[in-house]
């Protein structure tokens, strides 16, 4: 039987319960990607951007009852409130901060969604008061899973998966190249498309408009994409997040989150399609281009 592993997400998750009759339309005109395809069945990943398009904040969005749950950065959930609120002026929405009421666990092992019977990225299922989601950004990433506190672990228990190291997981989604939220986009400053935002499924194209959709849609219509978050492997000491990334003298792009000789970096294409090595800090840096990409 193929190994599979849970264990609390970390660093931690914060959760924003959504109901009301107009959270549909309040969240469509907000965020990256189209709510309507969020439902019993199925979640998305999307985010929240300033109105110049920067980034600000991303999450999950998955069905639980009669809301919808908001699954994002922990230190930073009170803030996603606050800018929700900034919107609601009228509409019939709760926006309510759950984070003391459930817990965010995540599954990886291959086929980590068959113990739910999940195959598809995106797809979901509820269960006695819980909600279990293949991650909408690929596969390979695992399962998701927000359930009451304290009943998460025996769920998954029960299902044949095995406790394991968070540490683990975060391996597999640096070697993917995926972001982890302000770890590794910078606030009011990174570009969704920069970040994979388009392959890993974060925007919808024909959804209409939401607050920074202007400046996504001319960065992927006019091809301005001049950088990418990618893998890179280390060969020396892991650099600190923010040290930058030099070919021949030349500034080449920014190492963002890492461990244990693998990290993500925000590459310049150029860069990476004059090949060799790249250097930051003491190390040196090789480029990896992850398989899901279309750069």
């Amino acid at each position: 039987m193929t190994e599979l592993f849970f264990a609390p997400a970390q660093p931690a998750r914060g959760l924003i319960l959504l109901t009301g009759e107009d959270r549909a339309s309040f969240l469509q005109g907000l965020i990256s990607n189209d709510v309507r395809q969020v439902g019993p069945t199925r979640a998305i990943w999307a985010a929240l951007l300033t109105a110049q398009g920067k980034y600000l904040h991303d999450f999950f969005v998955a069905s639980l009852g009669e809301g919808w749950l908001i699954e994002g950065e922990g230190e930073r959930v009170a803030d996603l409130k606050r800018r929700l609120g900034i919107y609601k002026l009228r509409a019939k929405v709760v926006i309510e901060d759950v984070s003391d009421r459930f817990e965010v666990l995540q599954a990886w092992g291959a086929d980590a969604g068959h113990a739910f019977g999940l195959a598809e990225p995106g797809q979901a299922v509820e269960q006695d008061g819980a909600t279990a989601f293949l991650d909408p950004r690929l596969t390979t990433l695992g399962l998701r899973l927000i359930a009451p506190k304290g009943t998460g672990a025996g769920r998954l228990a029960t299902l044949g998966l095995a406790p394991g190291d968070i540490a683990a997981w975060d391996r597999l989604r640096l070697s993917l190249g995926i972001p982890d939220g302000s770890r590794d986009m910078v606030l009011e400053k990174a570009i969704l498309l920069e970040n994979g935002f388009d392959e890993l499924h974060g925007v919808a194209w024909d959804k209409g408009c939401y607050v920074g959709q202007e400046l996504t849609a001319r960065t992927k219509y006019r091809g301005l994409v001049k950088k990418r978050l990618m893998p890179v492997a280390v060969e020396g000491p892991l650099p600190e997040p923010g040290t930058l990334i030099l070919k021949d003298g030349q500034e080449a792009g920014e190492i963002r989150s890492g461990r244990d000789g693998l990290a993500v970096a925000l590459v310049r294409l150029e860069a990476l399609e004059a090949g060799g090595p790249l250097t930051a800090g003491d190390a040196t840096v090789r480029p990896q281009r992850p398989d899901w990409a279309k750069f």
